[in-house]
């Protein structure tokens, strides 16, 4: 009777090799598109919370003067295009309204913009912030700017 040797296999096959590249591949498919969404809301955020002094100057203003500021300067703000950051161009108070708008670079999308608007409640007199105006996509805005 002859002894039959059996030998075990070791490593992979090719076909094994490719179905995992492939399952790499579909999860990067999907990973991608995901994480960029996730940065240019990071980015919007950033504006948002650049906004956060000149909304505190504006609601100041307004409560000594019993007017909207017009311009930056008159809030007592730099001028709009040094209030920067890494996706934000400029942080611009404006309109007569109090509304201050910032302007976004390409990292989130050229020259889009998020629009603050003030609001005065008729009694108490408290000033509200409504971020629903610009031309940022409402995919990239907080839950409370949509």
């Amino acid at each position: 009777m002859e002894k039959m040797t059996q030998q075990s296999q070791k490593g992979f096959t090719l076909i094994e090799l490719m179905i995992v590249v492939a399952i790499i591949g579909i999860l990067a498919a999907v990973a991608l598109p995901a994480y960029q969404d996730y940065t240019k809301r990071a980015h919007v955020s950033e504006g948002i919370t650049l906004a956060a002094s000149a909304k505190a100057a504006v609601t100041e203003y307004y409560v000594s003067q019993a007017a909207w500021p017009t311009t930056n300067a008159q809030a007592g703000l730099p001028d709009s295009t040094t209030i920067t950051g890494n996706a934000v161009t400029s942080v611009a108070v404006g309109n007569g309204n109090g509304e201050i708008t910032v302007t976004y670079n390409d990292k989130v999308a050229d020259t889009t913009t998020i629009v603050f608007a003030p609001t005065v409640a008729s009694t108490g007199g408290s000033i509200t912030w409504i971020c629903t105006g610009g031309t940022v996509d409402d995919k990239y805005r907080p839950a409370n700017c949509r």
